[in-house]
């Protein structure tokens, strides 16, 4: 299994993870660049902005469902073909 596959199942079962979190746990020296190959392959992932217990501000990446508000706007922009089956 890859080490973006792991996250990937981690996110599915509902777990949150900050970039440094990423880092350390899984071995992914950039997490911003995992978490983009995610969305591009369909996954719909969350940055939450966070704050770290000594105050300083993060984000907190998760799995979600998107809201039809944003299956609308992607629609809009990028047209019908967005959901289409391949």
């Amino acid at each position: 299994m890859t080490k973006q596959n792991l996250l990937l199942k981690h996110l599915k079962a509902g777990k949150t993870f900050t970039p440094r979190q990423i880092s350390a746990s899984f071995g992914i020296a950039h997490p911003a660049s995992a978490i983009r190959n995610l969305r591009e392959q369909g996954y719909c992932v969350y940055a939450n902005p966070a704050k770290l217990s000594d105050g300083s501000e993060t984000v907190k990446y998760r799995i979600g469902t998107p809201s039809r508000r944003m299956i609308a706007l992607a629609q809009r922009i990028v047209g019908a073909s967005v959901f289409a089956r391949a």
